[in-house]
């Protein structure tokens, strides 16, 4: 076998990230030597490669689905936003520049498509299959001129697309009509049919309506995937996370002591790796939960200050909203506050930036012993260490360097009383650190709260994946699937009207 798939959305959010996953799961299973690919990625979650490349965390966890390291290769462009016009430029894993989105689109972007199509070649050498992921909607019409990661990228290799549509949402049926009526004739040839995301209730009720998308558009549908709650797997969300309900609505189990632990996280502008908390949310026992408000700390046992990709605007967010001063409170009441990367940034003496904000010396909240300068050059590592007598490992994504001045070491960084900072992303995933974490923290708090002996989350990821392979495996036509990944979009497809504008 020799082929591929691009996956497409009819929106942003449709899906696209757990159906390729999914479907790289359903492969390696049936004993496919398969890869992920996404030519450009919009993310303020992203991961570091062995080998030292920033990549999306998406990318990484399709990686996981497929049972391979992964690689720059996968994820060859990421725009990782500093805010609504600009974003940092990362190319093959490393920080290339600023760029406002109209510079990008204006003409870097199509400059990109050869290397883009070099990387999905060398994959496509290396592998049996490549499921690649596109981005937000192929039919985003005022882009499609200098598109990589849509329609740009299959024309490019010739695979065939599937659009998949959330209808959850609802107007599934004219958001596929009209994605492929949007599209030219060429590009239309290659969309070979619909998935139907998220549908909840009689699957007999919905076949009318897809008999009459396939009359009308000459297109198949090659799956309906049940709603599922608790898939929680990394996201990509660019600019924006619910601030509302839980980190995860996955089933735990009760409580191993007589309380739970209630975290708060706070939700800083610019929020990046927001996904170092779903370690967190998945022990029994503990509540993780979005914060934008003081009060919302109040009866936390913890919290967290986050990564962000804007360090001095979060710092500035934080004293706007009265958030800098009910930290303050909790630290001078010894009571649980962890920083993480820009989270630990912001909680020392002072940061001087000319890099990221160009704002120069600024005041940080002075809790920990701690002053950060602003590097042009980007660390990207992997560390591996130990702290609170537990093995931990790791991965920094920062420009900030923090030159520790007091406390007791902690990983990267420090802690004095109960208040710790650090680099890593993803320490959390380490199960014994966790458990050691956790019981420090409930001690503090006061709370009759026991870490679960046996948690393993890298044993909980597998079994996420797995659940994504098995909706794949038992909701979609996996034998139309497979004769599209190895053959390609089928021929003689119809063209709709209108088509994309001249």
């Amino acid at each position: 076998m020799s082929g591929g798939l691009l996956v497409a959305g009819t929106t942003s959010d449709a899906g696209k990230s757990v159906v390729t996953a999914g479907i790289c799961r359903w492969l390696v299973r049936q004993g496919v030597k398969v890869a992920p690919f996404k030519a450009q990625n919009m993310s303020l979650n992203s991961f570091v490669t062995r080998e030292g490349a920033e990549i999306g965390r998406a990318q990484a966890m399709q990686a996981q689905a497929c049972r391979v390291e992964p690689t720059a290769l996968m994820n060859p462009v990421l725009l990782k936003p500093g805010g609504e016009q600009s974003s940092q430029v990362v190319l093959l894993g490393k920080p290339v520049g600023e760029m406002s989105a109209r510079g990008y689109h204006g003409g870097r972007q199509q400059r990109l498509l050869g290397t883009v199509l070099d990387c999905l070649a060398e994959l496509r050498d290396t592998y049996d299959a490549v499921i690649c992921e596109g981005a937000g909607s192929p039919a985003e019409i005022n882009l499609r001129r200098t598109d990589i990661v849509n329609m740009g990228i299959a024309r490019g290799a010739g695979f065939p697309v599937l659009v998949v549509g959330d209808i959850d949402r609802g107007g599934v049926f004219a958001s596929f009509f009209g994605t492929v009526a949007l599209l030219a004739p060429e590009d239309q040839a290659l969309v070979a049919g619909f998935l139907v995301n998220k549908f909840r209730g009689d699957v007999s009720l919905l076949e009318p309506g897809l008999n009459m998308l396939h009359g009308l558009t000459g297109r198949r549908t090659y799956g309906v995937l049940p709603f599922r709650h608790g898939l929680g797997i990394d996201e990509e969300d660019g600019l924006r996370v619910s601030l509302r309900g839980t980190v995860r609505e996955s089933a735990v189990a009760p409580p191993v002591g007589e309380d739970v632990l209630r975290v708060a996280v706070c939700a800083v502008p610019l929020m990046s790796n927001f996904t170092d908390v779903d370690a967190l949310a998945a022990e029994p026992g503990v509540v993780v939960r979005f914060a934008d408000r003081p009060e919302e700390l109040a009866d936390a046992d913890l919290v967290i200050v986050p990564g962000t990709r804007g360090t001095v605007r979060a710092l500035e967010w934080l004293r706007e909203r009265g958030l800098a001063d009910a930290i303050a409170r909790r630290v001078a009441e010894r009571r649980p506050v962890l920083g993480i990367c820009g989270g630990f940034q912001l909680l020392g003496e002072h940061i001087e930036d000319d890099v990221e904000s160009r704002a120069g010396h600024v005041d940080g909240l002075g809790l920990l012993p701690v002053r950060v300068r602003f590097a042009r050059e980007k660390t990207l590592t992997r560390p591996v260490g130990e702290a609170l007598g537990e093995h931990v490992e790791g991965y920094e994504i920062h420009h900030g360097v923090a030159e520790v001045t007091g406390g007791e070491p902690f990983l990267d960084g420090c802690r004095v009383g109960q208040t710790w900072g650090t680099h890593w992303h993803g320490s959390l995933e380490s199960d014994g650190f966790r458990r050691a974490f956790l019981r420090e923290v409930a001690a503090a708090a006061g709370r009759r709260f026991v870490p679960a002996p046996d948690t393993s989350f890298a044993a909980l990821r597998e079994e996420q994946l797995d659940r994504l392979g098995d909706l794949i495996d038992q909701h979609a036509d996996t034998d139309a699937l497979w004769r599209l990944i190895e053959s390609g979009a089928p021929r003689g497809l119809p063209f709709i009207p209108p088509g994309a504008p001249a």
